[in-house]
């Protein structure tokens, strides 16, 4: 007998102990097709792989386990955003990786950003928006309120002073406790929208997110301004001190001034519910030399602020809007300067029954080149005639200016030599039986024209001939 008859035959053998290669199972079996052998070659290399054995069904097997997370997320990035939500519900893995692809949130439970939940499951945010999380909501009530940015339940025992935001308010000092766990984050912070914070929370966020480029503050003051000077990146400010109805505070000349001084690299600002005046203005206007677009939303600023414009030597866009008024007593016309680099007037939900103030501020900007008024109020023929002053416009936008009629709106643009483009929408007393030769005139000149000032007779004009609108002639004829 030869040796090798000698060998042990038994199946506990150790030269039967041979290990397994990922060529085996093609080896011994010819008929494994090429899809199985990657399969078992991605199992076998895949850190992540939780199989023990080959698969012999490719469809099994996860083939993203074998992609880092740095290829599976540009992968994630081209789905839409529809398709979010389903995402994060494959696995724990693609949880994570969303929540890493997220970059703006809107927080609505402050318990979550206190527990450092908010950094730890969206790493890389950059917009954050705590507004709604620094409210103390009644949910058990069914009456929702909402006003721009803030939506909230409201209690039915609420007080009658209608103050609701004011009643449910976070404190300063819890506000600035998760400003504090925010900035000790990891991610970049660029924007942030916040409530009720002080001082002391708006410097220690500047110190850890350097990178802060916009910043919305509401119910601002001018104790609250005093820590802006640490934004040293700051471009876009948004101030918003006293809402009617949810909550109130001031910003004066002083915080104003204080702004001024401490944020001169200011591209974008907009002042909402401030009051202040001529000094304050200025200031921001002889500081913030870069500044670009300058919004004032329902001022309470004393008289006279508008001859601070003129101080703005890089404005090009100005936006009004939700005013009552604009500026009841401006001072001497002869002593009123301009914006030298203003292109863009924008007057939106505003009264303009104020001949002074919109004598003095189309005075201001008289070298705009856009114009556009949008659900003012109080904009007559008499009003609107002080538009005159405009030497160079070149595009106007009129809608629901309801009492502006034809003619008024003929002696203003005929006297624009520059006009190109023009819009009018929805206002209702200028007719088109009423047009002119010279208007019709013009109207073949310009090179863009929308012209819808009576939506009724627009859609008249468009139904004709269908039928629609004859009550019933054409499907209930009587018998």
């Amino acid at each position: 007998m030869s040796f090798m008859e000698k060998l042990p035959t038994s199946p506990k053998s150790p030269l039967r102990r041979r290990r397994s290669s990922w060529t085996g199972p093609w080896l011994n079996h010819p008929t494994t097709s090429f899809k199985q052998v990657v399969s078992a070659v991605i199992q076998a290399q895949s850190p992540r792989s939780r199989f023990k054995s080959l698969s012999s069904d490719f469809s099994d097997v996860d083939r993203t386990l074998s992609l880092s997370d740095s290829l599976l997320l540009k992968i994630l990035e081209k789905l839409p955003e529809s398709q979010n939500e389903d995402v994060s519900l494959v696995c724990k893995r693609w949880l994570c990786l969303q929540g890493r692809r997220l970059r703006r949130m809107k927080v609505f439970d402050w318990d979550f950003v206190m527990s450092g939940r908010l950094v730890s499951r969206f790493p890389k945010l950059t917009n954050v928006d705590l507004v709604n999380a620094c409210l103390n909501p009644s949910r058990n009530s069914g009456i929702l309120l909402c006003h721009k940015s803030i939506s909230f339940h409201v209690s039915t025992d609420s007080s009658s002073n209608w103050d609701f935001v004011e009643e449910n308010l976070l404190d300063n000092e819890m506000v600035d406790r998760g400003l504090r766990v925010l900035g000790r984050g990891s991610f970049d912070l660029l924007k942030l929208v916040v409530i009720n914070a002080t001082e002391l929370g708006l410097l220690s966020l500047a110190e850890d997110c350097s990178d802060l480029q916009e910043l919305e503050l509401h119910k601002c003051s001018d104790n609250l301004l005093r820590g802006i000077a640490a934004c040293e990146n700051l471009r876009g400010l948004r101030l918003v001190g006293s809402v009617d109805g949810l909550y109130s505070s001031s910003v004066s000349d002083i915080g104003l001034t204080i702004l001024a001084q401490g944020c001169k690299r200011l591209v974008k600002l907009e002042l909402s519910g401030c009051e202040g005046s001529f000094d304050g203005i200025k200031a921001i206007g002889q500081c913030c030399e870069v500044l670009d677009e300058l919004s004032i939303c329902d001022h309470r600023m004393d008289n006279g602020w508008i001859a601070a414009l003129s101080y703005f030597e890089s404005l090009k866009t100005l936006r009004i809007s939700s005013c009552r008024k604009i500026d009841s007593s401006p001072g001497l016309e002869k002593l009123l300067g301009s914006c030298p680099a203003l292109e863009s007037l924008q007057l939106k939900r505003c009264c303009l029954n104020d001949k002074e103030g919109m004598r003095a501020l189309f005075k201001v900007c008289d070298g705009v080149t856009k114009v556009n008024i949008q659900d003012c109020w109080g904009l007559d023929d008499d009003s609107f005639s002080l538009a005159k002053a405009f030497r160079r416009v070149r595009f106007l936008s009129l809608e629901g200016c309801s009492i502006l009629t034809t003619s008024g709106l003929e002696s203003v643009i005929l006297h624009w030599e520059e006009l190109e483009s023009m819009r009018v929408v929805s206002c209702k007393n200028i007719k088109d039986s009423e047009i002119s030769a010279a208007l019709s005139s013009l109207f073949s000149l310009l090179k863009e024209l929308t012209w819808r000032p009576d939506t009724r007779s627009h859609l008249s004009s468009s139904l004709e001939g269908t039928g629609i609108g004859k009550r019933g002639s054409k499907f209930f004829k009587k018998r």
